[in-house]
């Protein structure tokens, strides 16, 4: 499993997944990793779990995967927010639902780390959004590379001399002489600006991470939302990745 394609926040959104599937093949890369957040604003809850499953890949849990689990508190979530919410437990199977409950918080990957939101605190899905928040948390860190999710937004940060840099462009070499924090972005609903999915193939061999950005049929998506019962202004929120 030298190359490996790590994506995060599907966000119950089909078509985008099936997208990377294609864009990942065509890298020749047929092994995933899943960082959690599968279901959970997106029209597609069922058959999104169905082909995470299928890939029996590496997958843990995200915060909106715990959230529908039978019995899940949502007494203080917003209206919006708990209106999704119930739509999705109403749309997913019970074993779905339990699958998506028994998700571990963390899973390793050779000398790497995989976690949905932080490592230090991982079932509080703090936020990392800034060099600041990744200096303090890559202090901490003992892995080579912690990929995560969690805040729609691709980056990368890098700790080295010392100091954190964030690191720009779409693919760099990883120095095994520092520690990273990578963002793998979002298949089902990024939040940069850019509506195409995102995620990441990581080489092993190579020592590379790569950032991809797929183009899919966002429309079909949209529709679904509208056809559905979900809040219109999740169909918005694709079209403005926001």
């Amino acid at each position: 499993m030298s190359r490996i394609a790590i994506i995060s926040d599907i966000h119950a959104n089909a078509v985008a997944l099936e997208a990377v599937f294609e864009d990942a093949k065509t890298q020749g890369v047929n092994n995933f990793a899943c960082l959690g957040d599968v279901v959970g604003y997106g029209p597609d809850p069922s058959e999104c779990v169905r082909l995470i499953q299928e890939l029996n890949c590496i997958t843990i849990k995200g915060n909106h995967d715990e959230y529908v689990a039978d019995g899940y508190d949502l007494t203080n979530f917003n209206d919006e927010a708990k209106e999704a919410l119930l739509w999705t437990r109403s749309n997913l199977s019970k074993p779905q639902k339990d699958w998506l409950a028994s998700l571990p918080y963390t899973r390793r990957l050779g000398r790497n780390e995989m976690v949905h939101a932080t490592l230090d605190e991982p079932e509080q899905w703090k936020y990392v959004l800034n060099r600041l928040d990744a200096s303090i948390l890559l202090k901490k860190q003992r892995s080579l590379i912690t990929f995560f999710g969690h805040t729609h937004k691709p980056m990368a940060f890098q700790q080295a001399n010392g100091g954190t840099n964030r690191l720009e462009g779409s693919t760099f070499e990883i120095n095994q002489n520092h520690k990273y924090l990578i963002n793998v972005g979002s298949v089902g609903q990024p939040r940069d600006g850019e509506v195409k999915a995102s995620y990441v193939i990581f080489d092993r061999a190579a020592r590379t991470v790569e950032n991809r950005r797929v183009e899919y049929d966002i429309e079909i998506t949209v529709q679904r939302i509208k056809n559905s019962t979900l809040p219109n202004s999740l169909a918005e929120r694709l079209l403005e990745a926001s």
